[in-house]
């Protein structure tokens, strides 16, 4: 029988093989997908997520692949500069911002939990199916992802549900909850060009009102030639709400046309859409939050836990923290349950406080904010509206309910 049965390999199961393997808790990590490959596109690594990667021995190799982030830029969607802030160690955090491509991450925290844990420890093409428990053990069901037969049960002391928003786990117990839909769409999107405003700018221009982007790099001098992938993610809140679909790619005539006249000094927004690479679409989804993740000897971490907007770069800084969190109430009670019960009282309300900070009050706060106040035109002088002070006070308190405020920044032995 197995100490813990972690349900999916993703950024926060793998974190939390590493951590449990750390402290000498033995585990086995199940993954449905049929093999792990360098998929997807963009993430931003904040300080309290390189935190917890560095705890993990990860920061150097992490940094090599990524891009360490200066400043972060905020723009109204003519161009203007709103706000701008350091990021990072510029900022003083001890640990960089780092951006990278989502698929590196992954990769590298898959190898590197294969080298500590061993081959037979991660095993993939595991779709978990559903588990039943009794007072000893719980029993996991599988079937395999690539042909869906059945495959053998594994019992285990506890299951610790890390597959995701969609977690088969999760709907088990909240049977007729669904994700959270606002009408709000996004594309995203990968271009190679040459670097924008010195190459280590995290940028955010315009707003879900009329538009939003986001933009930063994740990979430096890709082809030798100085160019770096730029990551992108158009945001729009639509009159309808027909929500976009995970497994299409994006298609250009759905979003392109808001975008066509923002062409700045300092970058072509259409021109770079038009030269992506690849598009994907996404709806914005969350789920409400909910009061209670552990039932027995299961409990939920990451995704499965807190689905929250893919707003402010939070949501692989919260997974960690969780991993770190449980496998740290799991060396500290004997009791597997009071465990769980422990790790759930520790990070429930603080990651529901995140996620609906993300619907009301999101980072880009700043650029709606704006928008609002001088009326959605150019503007001679900003101060006339709101001061650079005010600005500032807005993204610290983000930062604060986020957990990565530096006055409030937690050393990787605390769950803040």
């Amino acid at each position: 029988m197995e100490n813990v049965a972690i349900i999916g390999g993703g950024i926060s199961g793998l974190a939390l093989a590493m951590n449990l393997h750390a402290r000498g808790i033995s585990c086995k990590v199940f993954e449905r997908a049929e093999q792990v490959r360098e998929l997807g596109v963009g993430i931003t690594l904040l300080p309290h997520a390189m935190r917890e990667f560095a705890a993990l021995g990860l920061e150097k190799e992490l940094s090599a692949v990524g891009i360490e982030n200066r400043e972060s830029c905020f723009f109204n969607r003519f161009g203007q500069l709103i706000y701008k802030e350091p990021r990072g160690k510029f900022a003083g955090y001890a640990t960089p911002e780092v951006g990278i491509h989502r698929g590196k991450l992954h990769v590298i925290l898959y190898q590197a939990a294969l080298k500590r844990l061993g081959a037979d420890r991660i095993v993939t093409n595991h779709l978990c199916v559903g588990v039943q428990q009794d007072e000893e053990a719980v029993t996991v069901s599988f079937a395999e992802t690539s042909t869906g037969k059945a495959l053998g049960n594994v019992r285990a002391q506890v299951v610790i549900a890390c597959d995701g928003v969609s977690s088969a786990i999760r709907k088990q117990f909240y049977p007729e909850e669904d994700v959270a839909f606002a009408g709000i769409n996004t594309w995203r999107g990968v271009t190679r060009r040459k670097p924008i405003l010195g190459g280590k700018t995290y940028m955010r221009v315009g707003s879900i009102l009329t538009g939003k982007m986001v933009i930063y790099p994740i990979v430096d001098d890709i082809d030798g030639d100085g160019n770096q992938l730029i990551n992108w993610m158009a945001e729009i809140k639509q009159d309808s709400f027909d929500k976009n679909d995970w497994n299409k790619p994006g298609d250009l005539k759905d979003f392109l046309p808001i975008y066509e006249s923002w062409k700045f000094d300092w970058l072509d927004v259409p021109e770079m859409v038009r030269n992506a690479e690849q598009i994907l679409e996404y709806p914005m989804v969350d789920k409400d939050p909910v009061d209670r993740w552990t039932f027995g000897r299961v409990t939920f971490a990451g995704d499965a836990a807190h689905p929250m907007y893919p707003r402010g770069s939070n949501g692989a800084a919260q997974g960690t923290i969780d991993a770190r969190t449980l496998a740290d109430c799991l060396v500290a009670e004997k009791d597997p349950q009071k465990a769980l019960l422990s790790y759930e009282a520790a990070r429930c309300q603080p990651t529901a406080r995140i996620v609906r900070t993300n619907r009301a009050n999101p980072p880009d706060f700043i650029n709606i904010k704006v928008e609002e106040l001088v009326g959605d035109r150019p503007f001679d002088d900003l101060d006339k509206y709101i001061t650079q002070d005010e600005l500032r006070a807005l993204s610290e308190s983000y930062k604060q309910v986020a957990g990565f405020s530096l006055a409030g920044a937690a050393p990787a032995g605390t769950s803040a």
